[in-house]
């Protein structure tokens, strides 16, 4: 009989146990969990907090006694596994009810740790009043704060997914709110530019966004009043650009870390990046131990290089291989690509590949595309704008990653492109996609098939781009033309320096261009462009057409 221990009852942890029960009746399964429970939402937190999920137990896809009824997994929450011995084959094993310890044997070890939030040491950040948010006992001290404390003001650090969250559940709450983020943008796994559609949004909503800041120092200054419980008063934050901000709660939301000094312990192998080593199949440098989840580094899916994404989906996945191989199966995980959503109050931003930082830091050789274009069938009520940025090799059209914006239709087009690919497709291959279209749902052409056209058009030399940070860098020998009408000019900006012919009327003006000049073409959002390249390189001007217009320079700003 085989026994199995897993040590971490969430995503990868819980997944792994079900899984392994389902192959074999047989094995013998013993899940810990240092915390009080097993199996629960984490992505969930954030919107519980919000009011948006309403019972908490809603949070709990499993219990104890669940996980025993169903797949006979023993499960014991509230204990911690605090050594390996990898000679022997054991474990040691904390109550962290009564203190005592005790050791049990394994055929086979499963480490699903997690992750752990990443505390900067800032002065004064450990109070009552600052909180971190991975599980439902942070969840319950947030709760805790709010209702203690009535904050009318939130300060959020981190501009990740877990922050994001939060500035949202604090706004709904009708929680004044500021963000602060290190970095020049929020939500890293997207570029720059695609990203000024959520700071946009952000302020839209009235929340005070401070980029390129960082906080330094936290003082904690307690209620006047003694009765008051401990998580009451407020803070005074110390910013990096000289501020002071007065707040009622701190959220910490800087990243997270992977959990890995019981294998450090253990003297299983580290990566370069930090996390646990794992080979395909999930085990650790100790063949009878594999690790999965947010605890390990795996391989990106198109680089083949070590990565660390923490995320929900690779972790239950490696799960499943996982106990696969442990019942003599062999299954090899395939690569992380990263893909992931976020809502940001009406929006969603949303990724998967690689973007056009990573591409730069790592030297590949890229060309990107943007479209901006409707939902659906823009004459059909309710169509909004998605914006979409494809990244792809510039001679075998392989698909590199993509990013898109919007209010509606985003996550759908993603998940093409994650599928796409997965499945190896070229940017070529992208045109031919036969996509759902009826007018409430899609458009004849899809904002896919439209991005596949743009690039192919640039692969084949039907097009040569101009793009977004180059337009600020324009010599004498280049003439910026914008081909809008006079009215999009007014209502909705220009750039400096350009003339204005609209397209309908380039052809009987076009003698008024000079030929000894590169003619850099933008419309709103580049397909007119396109239409006024054509005609000025077919009478024998040399041109190039800024990619996703006047709406991808603007947001870039």
């Amino acid at each position: 009989m085989t026994k199995i221990l897993i040590i971490g009852g969430v995503a990868g942890g819980a997944s792994a146990a079900a899984r392994a029960r389902r192959l074999s009746e047989d094995a013998e399964i013993i899940m810990f969990e240092r915390g009080h429970f097993v199996s629960f939402a984490n992505c969930g937190l954030p919107y519980h907090i919000s009011g948006d999920i309403k019972d908490r137990s809603k949070l709990l896809l499993q219990t104890p006694e669940s996980f025993l009824a169903r797949f006979n997994v023993d499960v014991r929450v509230m204990n911690e596994v605090i050594a390996i011995d990898r000679q022997n084959k054991t474990v040691t094993v904390k109550n962290l009810v009564d203190g005592s310890e005790y050791s049990e044997t394994y055929d086979f070890l499963l480490l699903s740790p997690g992750a752990g939030p990443v505390i900067p040491p800032i002065p004064g950040i450990y109070n009552p009043l600052t909180h971190s948010l991975r599980n439902i006992p942070d969840m319950d001290r947030i709760i805790q704060t709010l209702q203690s404390n009535k904050p009318k003001h939130a300060t959020v650090v981190g501009g990740g997914f877990i922050g994001l969250e939060m500035m949202e559940a604090f706004h709904q709450l009708g929680i004044n709110t500021t963000l602060i983020e290190m970095a020049d943008q929020v939500m890293t796994p997207v570029d720059r530019e695609m990203a000024g559609f959520a700071h946009a949004e952000i302020r839209d909503k009235g929340v005070d966004l401070k980029l390129g800041t960082a906080l330094t120092a936290v003082e904690y200054q307690i209620s006047d009043q003694d009765s008051q419980p401990d998580n009451t008063g407020h803070l005074s934050l110390t910013l990096s650009n000289g501020e002071t901000l007065i707040t009622d709660i701190l959220i910490m939301a800087v990243g997270v870390r992977p959990e890995t000094k019981l294998a450090q312990d253990a003297g299983l192998q580290i990566g370069e990046l930090g996390g646990i080593y794992t080979n395909d199949m999930m085990q650790t440098s100790d063949p009878a131990i594999y690790a999965v989840g947010d605890a390990v580094e795996e391989k990106d899916f198109v680089t083949g290089a070590q990565t660390l994404v923490p995320l929900a989906g690779p972790a239950n996945r490696q799960g499943r291989m996982a106990a696969d191989n442990m019942l003599g199966r062999s299954e090899t995980y395939q690569g992380t690509q990263g893909t992931a959503i976020c809502k940001i109050f009406d929006l969603a931003v949303a990724s998967t590949g690689k973007n056009e930082k990573q591409l730069k830091r790592d030297g590949i050789a890229y060309e990107k595309v943007y479209v901006h274009t409707a939902s659906h069938a823009s004459y059909y009520p309710g169509a909004e704008t998605v914006s979409f940025k494809m990244l792809f090799d510039p001679q075998s059209g392989k698909i590199f990653g993509a990013q898109a914006v919007g209010k509606d239709g985003v996550d759908k087009r993603i998940d093409v492109m994650a599928v796409a690919q997965r499945a190896g497709m070229t940017v070529e291959q992208l045109q031919h996609l036969e996509l759902t279209y009826a007018p409430p749902y899609g458009s004849a052409k899809d904002v896919i098939n439209q991005a596949a056209f743009v690039a192919t058009n640039i692969i084949k030399g039907d097009s040569t781009p101009i793009h977004f940070d180059e337009i600020d860098k324009l010599n004498d020998n280049q003439l910026l033309l914008d081909v809008r009408n006079p009215g999009e000019l007014k209502n909705m900006g220009f750039i400096d320096g350009a003339i204005n012919i609209p397209v309908d009327q380039l052809r009987q003006c076009m003698d008024e261009l000079p030929k000894d000049k590169e003619i850099i073409i933008y419309c709103a959002v580049g397909l007119r462009g396109n239409v006024a390249y054509r005609q000025l390189v077919n009478n024998g001007y040399k041109a190039r057409n800024l990619i996703g217009g006047y709406r991808t320079y603007t947001y870039a700003q």
